[in-house]
């Protein structure tokens, strides 16, 4: 007999339901909770607890490394058989701080014990840019993996998550703890070896995925009927479970958890295959050319704030009457003004280097949010199509969907849920409302110094990208370094252009150019540095200051652009004025910035119609509400989409049922 593993039984218990968003008086009183939450005092508390921590930590320094290890051990069965009490984790974190000393010879400072703690106990824990979140993680960490059913250290891509697995090996061995890494090329046997680790770093995307497929594979055994029959089936090693490479949802610690929980929330993650259709792909080649043919307001009109394209009456009789020769699947009025809206939306909507780019023949999507390419994910509904037709490439035929699920709704299913972010004040509410994780602000290890000057906001785009290149021409003669922060490739690379014509050697790090990020990105403080990158590109990676930078007045970041959330200007910004460095940060926008064409286009307009085609600065209280009031209505109606996305999740798991095919 074949023996039963408590992996499979711990993977059956994820059945891959949430609790749905309360709705009535129950999220009247939901909201109530959290809002009384919000007024707890775990700031000051988690801070005492922290001075315990160091208070008792100094029982170990004299220890020997033999008698360390004994008692890591000691502690490990205790946190194994669940005996432990709060003052077992009081010891706990200060085991684990002396073997960060003798083993890394970094001292976790008083706030980052305070900021482990709080991730323990499953807060979304706000730490700024800088403070050592990647040590921070190591102390919960290794008390949850002492627990013995696997905890998950998530970070935005591969490459952090495989640096910080090696770089905090040698905590987790002291502590007599396995710990692995997944990256995007590994196989399923070695998937598997890395989640049986106490502790796995990995991507959002890849334990996602990886818990989709093993869904699929779970999918018959799930429906085979009684108990007897699936205990049958698990002892014979039927129904797909050689295949399942996880072991449930334990524990997962999110690093930059703003990005990962609320920013990539609104695109599900689906599993697919290809389904040749040669009829399907000719006709996305068609509503190109019959879009082509479309007039502007008098067939069809734009809502850029909605990124929606309608067609008029006028619209629908012209694709009516263009399509009746075609045949086949533009018989239908619905199928056929979806494809040519589609094709309208590609071509309207999507814009070459800033929401995809092209390589080797081939669309890749760039996260609008972190700059970075996203080469395995491909857009739903045949816009992928639409955007290859567009582009005169190979048009692929669609995939078939077998399973899908957003990142709200997986991250919902961890027993317990933490994180930790430079930026998680100003979600507070939806934390809480979607997660129910509370948010901790712990203070700075030492004062931020950081000098943040006023917007400067011009009419137009070129006055304001002309304006940052004299502003970083005249940092550039103190030797000051500058990091300048663009929305897109198509930014990134005009002001590169600008940049050359005045003579300004420079490093560009995009989505195109995005090879040694890390490596750029930490060079970004040296004197006379230039480095011009999408808002988030390097994220995770410590900029350090070079010989006689701090003299000059620090790194100076410059950001080109107002994000749709200003907690990503927050993350931006955070980047200079580090561990009590000195830092400069400013924005130059202009009246047509996405931001305020999008949600403020009618006071966008008037303010331009009145301030005409100057050149000059002009800002003024006036103009800078004018971006407050964008942003602000930028964040509640990207909030409401996110709920939107998670109530669909549920209708479709209540309605429809999991797929339940095997791959």
């Amino acid at each position: 007999m074949s023996q039963v593993t408590s992996t499979i039984w711990r993977a059956l218990a994820y059945g891959g339901r949430g609790e749905p968003l309360p709705k009535g008086l129950d999220a009247v009183w939901d909201w109530l909770v959290g809002m009384t939450g919000r007024i707890v005092p775990r700031r000051r508390w988690l801070l005492k607890q922290a001075l315990l921590i160091d208070a008792r930590s100094k029982t170990y320094s004299d220890m020997s490394d033999a008698h360390l290890r004994e008692r890591a051990a000691e502690l490990r069965a205790m946190f194994r058989c669940g005996r432990q009490k709060h003052n077992d984790v009081i010891e706990a974190f200060a085991v684990v701080r002396e073997i960060c000393v003798r083993t890394t010879g970094m001292k976790p400072f008083l706030v980052q014990l305070a900021g482990g703690l709080a991730i323990y106990l499953g807060y979304i824990t706000e730490m700024a840019t800088g403070e050592g979140k990647t040590l921070t993680a190591t102390l919960p960490a290794s008390i949850r993996g002492w627990v013995g059913k696997g905890c998950h250290v998530l970070t935005v891509n591969d490459y952090l998550a495989q640096r910080d697995a090696e770089t905090m090996k040698p905590i987790y061995e002291f502590s007599g703890l396995h710990v692995s890494y997944i990256t995007g090329q590994m196989h399923p046997p070695e998937r598997r070896a890395a989640y049986a680790a106490d502790i796995t770093y990995c991507t959002n995307k890849e334990v996602c995925a990886d818990y989709l497929r093993d869904q699929l594979s779970m999918g018959r055994l799930r429906g085979s009927g009684s108990a007897s029959s699936i205990l049958s089936n698990i002892v014979e090693g039927g129904a797909g479970t050689d295949r399942l490479v996880m072991r449930g949802l334990e524990f997962a610690i999110v690093d930059e958890a703003d990005s990962i929980l609320i920013d990539e929330a609104v695109t599900p993650l689906i599993i697919s295959g290809d389904v040749p259709n040669t009829e399907q792909v000719e006709a996305f080649q068609q509503a190109v050319d019959i879009a082509a043919r479309l007039i502007p307001d008098e067939h069809f009109s734009v809502n850029h704030k909605y990124r929606e394209v309608d067609f008029t009456d006028a619209g629908k009789d012209f694709i009516e009457e263009a399509a009746e020769p075609l045949g086949g699947i533009w018989a239908g009025a619905r199928r056929r003004e979806e494809l040519v809206n589609q094709a309208l939306v590609a071509r309207e909507l999507y814009t070459l280097n800033k929401q995809y780019v092209i390589q080797e023949g081939k669309i890749v999507i760039v996260d609008e949010f972190t700059g970075r390419l996203m080469p395995d994910r491909t857009w739903r509904d045949g816009l992928h199509q639409a955007v290859e037709a567009k582009e005169t490439l190979t048009v692929n035929p669609p995939k078939e969907t077998f399973a899908r699920i957003s990142f709200q709704r997986f991250f919902r299913m961890y027993r317990q849920l933490s994180g930790m972010t430079g930026t998680a004040t100003e979600s507070v509410a939806e934390m809480w409302q979607i997660y129910h994780r509370p948010v901790v602000v712990i203070p700075t290890n030492r004062p931020c110094v950081r000098k943040t000057y006023r917007d400067r906001i011009y009419a137009t785009e070129e006055a304001k990208f002309a304006a940052v290149a004299d502003k970083i021409q005249e940092l550039h003669k103190t030797g000051q370094p500058v990091l300048v922060g663009t929305r897109s490739v198509r930014a990134s690379e005009h002001l590169s252009d600008l940049l050359g014509e005045k003579g300004l050697m420079h490093e560009v790090l995009n989505a195109v150019r995005h090879k040694e990020e890390a490596q750029i990105v930490s060079r970004a403080g040296q004197p006379g540095a230039i480095t011009v990158a999408t808002n988030m590109a390097g994220r995770g990676t410590d900029i350090k200051l070079g010989k006689g930078v701090q003299d000059l007045g620090g790194l100076f970041v410059l950001a080109t652009e107002r994000h749709e959330a200003g907690r990503v200007d927050r993350q931006l910004f955070g980047r200079c004025a580090r561990q009590g460095d000195p830092g400069h940060a400013q924005a130059f926008v202009s009246l047509e910035d996405e931001l305020v064409l999008r949600h403020a286009a009618m006071g966008s307009t008037q303010t331009k119609r009145m301030v005409g085609n100057t050149t000059r600065d002009i800002s003024n209280s006036l103009t800078r509400s004018l971006f407050a009031f964008a942003q602000k209505k930028a964040e509640i109606m990207a909030l409401r989409q996110r709920k939107s996305v998670l109530k669909t999740d549920n209708w479709l798991d209540e309605f429809l049922g999991f797929a339940g095919k095997e791959t």
